[in-house]
C-alpha cells in the first residue's frame, strides 16, 4: 500500500530471508567467517546459537551460498523426529535409495555415499535447524557421525543451529560426549544501536528509497523496541511505514514509532525495552 507513497520499488522490511536484503553486522560477519573456517577445515561439529530473530538463518543461507558447486548440503528444519524417520529423511534429502527399515541398512548406504564424496573432493554438510528441540537420544545418534572419517579427515560436517536453549541442552551431563566434539561455535548477539541505524538505511536503499524516510530520532525508539533483533526491526519499521501512509506523513517520526510499539505490544503492559 505504501510503496508508491514513499517512492519504494519493493517492501524493505519483509521478514523473509531475501539475500538481496542481507546486511551483516560485525557479529554476523564473525559468525560467517568462523563457520566457513570450520567447514573448509572439516572440523566435524559446528554450533551456531542466538536468540530468536537475530539472523541465524541469514548466516546459514550466506554460508550455503559460499559453498563450492560440488559440495552437498542438506538441512533438517524439524529435528523432532524419531531415529528411523530422521535417518530416512536425510537419506532421501541426500538422494539415497530408501526407505530403510533399520539403522544398519541406513548406515551401509550413508557411509558409502559420504566416502564416495570424500574421494571426489566434495564436502558433505548436514544442517540441523531448531536444534534446541532435538531429543537427547537423537543427539547421541548424530554424535556417532563424528566417528566417520578417512585418514583423520571427517567425512561429514554437522552444523547444529538453535536458540539459546540449545546451550542448556548441550550442558546436560548426558550430552557431555557431544559437547566435547563441537570444535567450532559462535553465538550471534543482537545489533548495536549504530548497527540498527545502518541496517534500516541499507534495507531502504535496496528497496529503492532515494530519500531519508525515517527521522534520525526514530532509531533509538526502533532499537528500544527491537533490542537490536533484525526480525523485530523489520516488524516495527514495516508497521511504521503503513501508519505513516495512513496518516499522510512523508517522514516517519519518533511519535509514530512509539505509537507502533504500543500497538505491537501484546502483553498489555507497555513496552519497556
Amino acid at each position: 500500500m505504501y510503496l508508491r507513497y514513499y517512492g519504494l520499488a519493493r517492501k524493505p522490511f519483509e521478514i523473509n530471508t531475501d539475500p538481496e536484503f542481507f546486511w551483516y553486522g560485525e557479529k554476523h560477519r564473525e559468525a560467517l567467517s568462523t563457520l566457513r573456517y570450520g567447514i573448509l577445515e572439516s572440523k566435524g561439529f559446528l554450533l551456531l546459537t542466538g536468540d530468536v530473530g537475530v539472523g541465524k538463518t541469514t548466516v546459514v543461507n550466506a554460508l550455503l551460498a559460499g559453498l563450492d558447486p560440488g559440495d552437498i548440503a542438506v538441512a533438517v528444519h524439524d529435528p523432532g523426529l524419531d531415529r528411523l524417520d530422521f535417518f530416512n529423511f536425510i537419506a532421501k534429502s541426500f538422494g539415497l535409495d530408501g526407505p530403510f527399515n533399520t539403522k544398519g541398512e541406513f548406515l551401509i548406504e550413508f557411509i558409502g555415499f559420504i566416502t564416495r564424496c570424500h574421494y571426489q573432493g566434495r564436502r558433505v554438510l548436514l544442517i540441523i535447524d531448531e536444534c534446541q528441540l532435538i531429543s537427547d537420544s537423537l543427539l547421541s545418534e548424530i554424535r556417532l557421525f563424528s566417528n566417520l572419517e578417512k585418514k583423520g579427515k571427517k567425512l561429514i560436517n554437522v552444523f547444529l543451529v538453535g536458540q539459546l536453549e540449545l546451550n542448556d541442552l548441550l550442558l546436560r551431563p548426558e550430552n557431555r560426549a557431544m559437547r566435547q566434539r563441537i570444535t567450532v561455535n559462535y553465538n550471534i548477539e543482537p545489533l548495536s544501536l549504530k548497527e540498527t541505524e545502518k541496517y534500516v538505511k541499507h534495507r531502504l536503499a535496496v528497496a529503492g528509497g532515494a530519500r531519508e524516510i525515517f527521522e534520525k530520532s526514530c532509531i533509538k525508539e526502533i532499537y528500544k523496541f527491537s533490542g537490536g533483533c533484525p526480525r523485530l526491526i523489520n516488524i516495527i519499521c514495516d508497521r511504521a511505514l503503513l501508519t505513516g501512509y495512513v496518516f499522510s506523513q512523508k517522514r516517519i517520526s519518533k511519535r509514530i514509532i512509539r505509537e507502533c510499539a504500543k500497538e505491537l505490544d501484546i502483553s498489555g503492559r507497555g513496552f519497556s525495552g
